[in-house]
Parts: structure tokens; C-alpha cells; sequence
């Protein structure tokens, strides 16, 4: 131990002897939703946390505060770049800062172990060894910059349906050799500050509760930080026993005044309080909430919007390109823009991982932007938006200032008014914050719409309880909402929707007043509501809008179609019913193909879907959820300004019946990972049927071939050996390529993945050169796990190449025993 590292612990561990029993216990649950508590006698402030991953939202969900909004998690794992992940999470961190958070609850690193997994847009891959190194390289930005990140959700959260409730069966090897291998990198090489624990359940013990909490992170791993709990996820005194250390929300909880009467009664040691109070006065002193300490200086300043837009492009993974990409902007007279999504798209998924940015740039205004001297005409070609959206801001009067926006209100029983604020926003979420939600009996949203286009719309509500809507005065709405019993989890940022018609006229304003019932509110619910004032998509010809569609793209040069989909399929809460595109998407694209043989498809979702036209396009682009700068990439990558830097970090399937492994539904509230270690590209190579997309493909708008492998011939275990390869650019342009090592073990005693990952690295070439890569990979993962690591001494094949099947380089490196 150094002498700084000795001096601190000494003044920690004075802190933590000023401190009462009741005072340490205290510090053990939170505040509130976000902040912990403070305690002025030994100079300890708040710390306070709070959702990422994919940007910061700060203390209170408010347009008028915005966000920086990057690339979904699946974007950043398809650059397969651990140097922008390490940007991605120093960008981060300086927007923490800004905003005064000491503490990024991500990333997200659970597994996509089946591809209807709601939350995957929000993690980062099928597989654990590139899982790692981007989780590894994020909390290294994060912290770099002196902000806390926080590795989740520990462990085997990788599905939504009945996750505070699920028992998730998995053997040892399975949890070692996958989902705690995720988790690793970032605890023993990047030193996380905190981890959170799961509301599942692993091997019947409730995370919080979990013996993996002290085995093998604090006990193997060195893990010196703070367990803080999933929001509500910390259910009983129980969990004060295991190596849980934060309990979040406060200030109630499980643990207080309970805890305290455990130590005094002798069942609980208070020695084990105390670890507890060491860890998060240790995260304190990291963050700067000590005497005497202050986060350090950022290392690694980004600015934040260059590097979403950069993100996005490297992220873009081009599956395919029959001669049509990069279009030439000097030969483009007229652009047909077709598709929900291109409009109004995607630049995030849905749940705590929200923020509320500044702007997005959607494909559409991307390519107007880019091209401004070429007709670009835009069509629907048919409705993905399923619920109510918010109203254009730049159609909404406040009543009272006579501004942009709208007047809020919460008003009580007598109808006096206990806070009036102007929004920005008819999409508003209280959650933190002083907002009087328990006190009032009601709250009160109004505005003026002067609509921009003439017709009918559905306007109306999506919220939880009940509401009234009124036209100019005219009740239009009337409605008690009720979440279904299986979205209950997820009813909080996707409510239930209300919706009546109405004939609005272009350029006449209308007052809009929407009363919501606040009575009668209890728990969680009497200190966070969410609603939303919009319109629902009006009924449609959905023919005749791909019609429509068609013949644009006939007229034009070029066609680029935007699928995707909705708030409503990828979201925290639920997972997803099917890979399909939503709506009558995958008809559009075959007509506007057949209307245009130039059309380019790009699809706008955060992970897979069925493309079952992919044969009929001239190119096919991923774009994920591309944060705000999204548009503004697409343009660059379309117009060859930028190369589509992306490989798939997850398999995409052709047919739905062909994934191996596709239930995330429990029966009898059980889960089982039966398939052990085979999940993504391993457990698609044990069969017949081949997906659309392996794990690792893409390509650029070059040639770059892996022409010669270097491996040493030998080596011992816990090694790390150092393979060397060379590429080749054969092309007219500078590219990227993603070099990627496999390691075979056909002849081994135990049952093996037929192949899997063991080290990558991208590489960018100048045309026409060659260059040599060196991709680490460590002995430890070609070991198995049985009551610890074991290693087959003898060979073990390793396959060089550009996807889970595309490896025509090989090499042998001998195991000693």
C-alpha cells in the first residue's frame, strides 16, 4: 500500500468513527431518487447519481435542461473501437460535470443472449469478450474524467419480462464463462467505482441478496467500490447480510431502522455496516464529496456533439452494397426520402435511459442539409408511430407568457396553486425534483395549438390514472387509464394512451387543457408521474401511402428508404413479441426496390430485426438509435464523407423460427439458461440454419483483406500472446477493417463452442497500402471453467478473419502444460 493509499484509508476510517450507528445506517439507503445522504459533521456531502448511459439527464427530466444524446450502446459495440468507447465514456463524464452528477449509472453491459430482449438497443453484444473490452474502455473514460461509472445490471438481467421477480437457472461454467466474463474487465483492469446489482433472481437468491456479490467480485476480482441497488431493488434486511452496500430510491427502504435494531439485537455484525459506510465514504473521496478531496481534472475533454456524430458513422454497419454506396452529390439531381423513421426518428430507446436533448437531426434533415442544391422529397410510406407523440413545439403558445410552450400547474383541493412552471415540452416526466405531486389534488396543462397543416388528427393523452382533455373549452377526452398487467414495469415512460378526433385548420389556433387527477397517489407513484399531451397517427390508406411512396421513388434518381422501429417495441420494461418490422414497413420496401432499382435501405432500431427484402436492395445500411447527430451521419456515410465503420456486435437472423435461442418468457417464474455457453454466433453454428448476418460482418466502401497471421508457437497459461496480422487495402480509398480472432478446440475434453472470440482490432489503411495489427488475447480465454480456470495443454486452432465465419487465416498455439 502506498503512503497516500494508507493516509486515505487512515481518514476514511476517522470519518467512519465519528459517525452514530443510526448515522452510518442512514448513509446506507438514498435520500431520495437521486442524491445520498449528507452528513455535515464530517463534512460529507450529497452524491448524486444518475441515468446514462448513452448520455447524462441530470437531477430532473427537463426539456429546458437538455442532454447530450449519443448513439445507442449497440452503435458504440459496432464500431468495435475501444477507443471510442473510452471517448464515448470521457464524453460522458464531461457532461456529468456539467451538470453536477458525480456518478453515470452504466453502462449497460448485460449479454444478448435472444435477440427479444427489449433492452438490448441499451447493451452492448451477444458476446462477452468484446462486451468487456468496450465496458472496460467506457469506465476508464468515465473515470478518467472524475465521475463514477457504474457497470450493470449484475447479473443475468438480459431479458425484461418478469425481471423483479425471474429466477434465472444457470450452472457455474455458463455464469463464469459468459455473463460474469462481461462484467470482469471493468472491475479488475478499469476499477469501476460502483456496480449494480439485478432485481433478478440467480440460482434462487434475489441479486442483492446474491453470495456472486462477494464471489467472485470483491473476493476474486478486488472490487473496492459500491454495490448500489437497481431502483426498489433491494427487497428485505436480508440483503444487509450480503455485500450489498446502497440502497436506491430513499428515503425509505428496507434497511433504516430495521438494520439498525438487527446490529443492536447481535444479527447483524456491525462490522458489516461498517464495510458498507468505508465503501461509499471511499467513492465520496473519489467524487470529491470529502474535505479535502475534488475530482480530478478531466483527462479526456470531448466535445460532446462532434463525437455523436462521429460515434454514429463508425457504428454504421453496411451489410450490403451491390455497386449503389457512396452516392456521387454532384450527379444527384433528386433524392426520394421515404419511411416513419426517416422523419421522425429514432436517435434513442425507450425507459431510465431516456434524456431529453437539445435537438436531433433526423435522416431526412441530414440529407437536406447535405444536399442543397438537390430535390429531396420526403413520404411516409407507412405508420411505425404506435401511441401518442408530443406536439411540435413550434405550433405551442404559452398561455400565460405568450412564448414557445406550454403553462404547467399543480393546483389543490381548493384550487390553489402549489407550483406554476413554463415547458417547453408536452412530454413531461417528474421524477426527482420538488414537484408537489403528493400535495396536489390536480394538475393542470395548457396551451395554444396553431396547427401547421390542415385535417383530422387524434389528439390526446398517454398517461397512468385519470384525465380530461378539453378542445377551446369542449371535452374531447374523458378517459381513467390502466397499464396492462404485463407492461406494469414499463407503464412509467410508456403509458397507456387516449386519443378522440378532431378537425384542426391550418394557421387557426385552438386551447388545449388537459386536467390530471393526482389524488389518491401513493408509494413511488406519489413522488414521480409521467404524461404525455399529443396526437395519435390518424387512420390512414395504408395502400395508397405506398403507392405514393412508389411513385416518388420512381421520379428520383435515388431512393433511400428509413425503417425501423418504434417506442413501443424496444423499451426498458418489456420485451419484444417479434423481430418484425412494425406496420406494413417490409411491403414498402419491396415496392419502392421494385419502383427504383437505386434504393437504399437503412434501418433505424437499436437491435435486429427481419429484413426479408435485404436480396432486393441495392444497399442495406444499420444505423441503430444514432443519437442526435444521427441525420447528419447518415449524410456523411451516404455521400461518402464518412465510412460506414460498423461490424455487427450481435447475429441477425433470417427467420424468426431459426434463432437457437429466442424465449425470454418464464415458466413458473423460471427462467433456465440451458443452453449454457452457446448463445449468439456459438449456438448458430452448432446448426443447419444459417442467419441473414454473422456476428462481426460488415463492410466499408474498400478491399481490405487479412492477408498473414504471426502467431508464437507456444505458450503458458495466463499468458497473453500477441497476434500479429496483416492487411491489405486493396481499393481506391482509405478504409477500416475489423480484425477479429477465434479460437477451435475440436478434440477437447469438454463441451465447447464450436468457435468463439478471443480478440479484435480495427484498423484503418490508406488505399492501395497494407498495414500489421496486433490483437492481444489473453490464455485465460481459452480456458474453461470447472471449480476454477482449467487449461487443455496441446493445441488450440486460432481463426483469423472479418466475421464469426469469414476467417481464411489460421494459425496453431501450443498450450504448455
Amino acid at each position: 500500500m502506498t503512503h497516500s493509499a494508507a493516509s486515505t484509508d487512515i481518514q476514511l476510517t476517522d470519518a467512519l468513527a465519528a459517525l452514530t450507528l443510526e448515522e452510518k445506517v442512514q448513509l446506507l439507503t438514498g435520500r431520495d431518487f437521486w442524491t445520498t445522504w449528507p452528513i455535515e459533521k464530517i463534512g460529507l456531502r450529497r452524491i448524486l447519481v444518475s441515468d446514462g448511459p448513452s448520455g447524462v439527464r441530470g437531477e430532473v427530466w427537463d426539456e429546458r435542461d437538455p442532454s447530450l444524446n449519443l448513439p445507442s450502446a449497440t452503435a458504440l459495440a459496432a464500431a468495435w473501437d475501444p477507443d471510442i468507447a473510452r471517448r464515448y465514456g470521457a464524453a460522458a463524464a464531461v457532461e456529468a460535470r456539467r451538470k453536477g452528477v458525480d456518478v453515470v449509472l452504466g453502462p449497460t453491459i448485460n449479454l444478448h443472449r435472444s435477440p427479444l430482449g427489449g433492452r438490448h438497443f441499451e447493451c452492448f453484444s451477444e458476446d462477452p469478450v468484446l462486451t468487456a473490452e468496450l465496458a472496460a474502455a467506457y469506465v476508464t473514460g468515465v473515470q478518467d474524467n472524475g465521475v463514477g461509472a457504474t457497470p450493470k445490471h449484475y447479473i443475468a438481467n438480459d431479458f425484461e419480462t418478469d425481471r423483479f421477480t425471474v429466477d434465472v437457472r444457470a450452472d457455474d461454467r455458463t455464469l463464469r464463462e459468459l455473463y460474469l466474463l462481461a462484467f470482469e474487465k471493468a472491475v479488475t483492469e478499469a476499477r469501476a467505482w460502483l456496480v449494480m446489482s439485478s432485481y433478478n433472481s440467480i440460482n434462487g437468491a434475489t441479486a442483492s441478496e446474491n453470495d456472486l456479490l462477494e464471489t467472485p467480485l470483491n473476493s476474486e476480482w478486488g472490487f473496492d467500490g459500491v454495490v448500489i441497488s437497481d431502483w426498489t431493488g433491494v427487497r428485505s434486511l436480508e440483503a444487509a447480510k450480503a455485500s450489498q452496500d446502497l440502497v436506491m430510491p430513499g428515503p425509505t427502504g428496507p434497511w433504516g431502522d430495521a438494520l439498525v435494531a438487527a446490529v443492536r439485537d447481535g444479527e447483524i455484525d456491525e462490522a458489516d455496516v461498517d464495510r458498507k459506510v468505508l465503501r461509499i465514504l471511499r467513492l465520496a473521496q473519489r467524487v470529491g464529496a470529502l474535505p479535502g478531496t475534488a475530482p480530478a481534472d478531466p483527462v479526456w475533454v470531448e466535445d460532446g456533439v462532434t463525437l455523436a456524430r462521429e460515434a454514429a458513422a463508425e457504428g454504421t454497419v453496411l451489410l450490403e452494397n451491390r455497386g449503389e454506396l457512396p452516392w456521387d452529390a454532384a450527379t444527384l439531381r433528386s433524392v426520394a426520402v421515404i419511411g416513419n423513421n426517416a422523419a421522425a426518428a429514432r436517435t434513442q430507446g425507450g425507459g431510465s435511459a431516456t434524456v431529453v436533448p437539445e435537438y436531433t437531426v433526423s435522416p431526412l434533415a441530414g440529407l437536406r442539409s447535405a444536399l442543397p442544391g438537390v430535390e429531396v422529397t420526403y413520404s411516409v410510406g407507412a405508420v411505425v408511430q404506435d401511441g401518442v407523440v408530443e406536439l411540435p413545439l413550434d405550433e405551442l403558445t404559452n398561455p400565460v407568457t405568450g412564448e414557445r410552450g406550454l403553462r404547467a400547474r399543480f393546483v389543490d383541493e381548493d384550487g390553489t396553486e402549489l407550483l406554476a412552471e413554463d415547458r417547453r415540452s408536452s412530454n413531461l416526466v417528474y421524477f426527482g425534483g420538488d414537484a408537489p405531486i403528493e400535495a396536489a389534488a390536480e394538475f393542470e396543462l395548457t396551451t395554444r395549438l396553431t396547427p401547421s397543416d390542415t385535417g383530422v388528427v387524434r389528439l390526446g393523452v398517454a398517461l397512468v390514472g385519470s384525465a380530461r382533455l378539453y378542445v377551446d373549452g369542449e371535452l374531447l377526452v374523458d378517459e381513467k387509464l390502466r397499464p396492462s398487467a404485463e407492461a406494469l414495469g414499463a407503464a412509467f415512460t410508456n403509458p397507456p394512451t387516449a386519443s378522440a378526433q378532431v378537425r384542426l385548420t391550418a394557421g387557426t389556433p385552438v386551447d388545449l387543457r388537459l386536467v390530471y387527477d393526482l389524488r389518491r397517489r401513493r408509494g413511488f407513484n406519489a413522488r414521480a408521474m409521467s404524461l404525455r399531451l399529443g396526437t395519435e397517427p390518424a387512420d390512414v390508406d395504408a395502400d395508397a401511402l405506398i403507392a405514393g411512396a412508389a411513385e416518388a421513388a420512381a421520379a428520383a434518381d435515388v431512393a433511400l428508404v428509413v425503417v425501423g422501429t418504434n417506442s413501443i417495441v424496444e423499451s426498458e420494461g418489456y420485451d419484444r413479441r417479434t423481430l418484425a418490422l412494425p406496420g406494413r414497413q417490409d411491403d414498402l420496401v419491396r415496392a419502392v426496390a421494385a419502383a427504383n432499382p437505386r434504393t437504399v435501405v437503412l434501418v433505424n432500431a437499436g437491435s435486429p430485426v427481419l429484413m426479408p427484402w435485404r436480396d432486393d436492395v441495392a444497399a442495406l445500411l444499420v444505423g441503430w438509435f444514432g443519437g442526435q447527430e444521427f441525420g447528419n451521419a447518415v449524410a456523411e456515410v451516404v455521400l461518402g464523407g464518412a465510412e460506414p465503420g460498423g461490424r455487427l456486435p450481435t447475429t441477425w437472423p433470417a427467420a424468426e423460427a431459426d434463432v437457437p435461442v429466442l424465449s425470454c418468457t418464464p415458466a413458473d417464474g423460471v427462467v433456465e439458461y440451458a443452453e449454457g455457453v452457446h448463445i449468439g454466433y456459438r449456438a448458430w453454428l452448432r446448426q443447419e440454419a444459417a442467419p441473414a448476418y454473422w456476428f462481426g460482418s460488415g463492410r466499408g466502401y474498400t478491399r481490405i483483406d487479412v492477408t498473414a497471421v504471426d502467431v508464437p508457437p507456444a505458450a503458458r497459461p495466463g499468458e497473453v500472446v500477441t497476434v500479429t496480422v496483416t492487411v491489405a487495402n486493396r481499393g481506391e480509398r482509405a478504409g477500416k477493417q475489423v480484425v477479429q480472432v477465434y479460437a477451435e478446440r475440436p478434440e477437447s475434453a469438454v463441451d465447447r463452442p464450436v468457435r468463439w472470440l478471443v480478440g479484435s482490432a480495427p484498423v484503418r489503411v490508406p488505399a492501395g497500402e497494407t498495414a500489421r495489427v496486433e490483437v492481444a488475447v489473453p490464455t485465460r480465454l481459452l480456458a474453461y471453467w470447472a471449480d476454477g480456470w482449467q487449461y487443455e495443454p496441446g493445441d488450440h486452432r486460432l481463426r483469423v478473419g472479418t466475421s464469426a465465419v469469414e476467417l481464411p487465416l489460421e494459425a496453431t498455439l501450443v498450450l504448455d502444460a
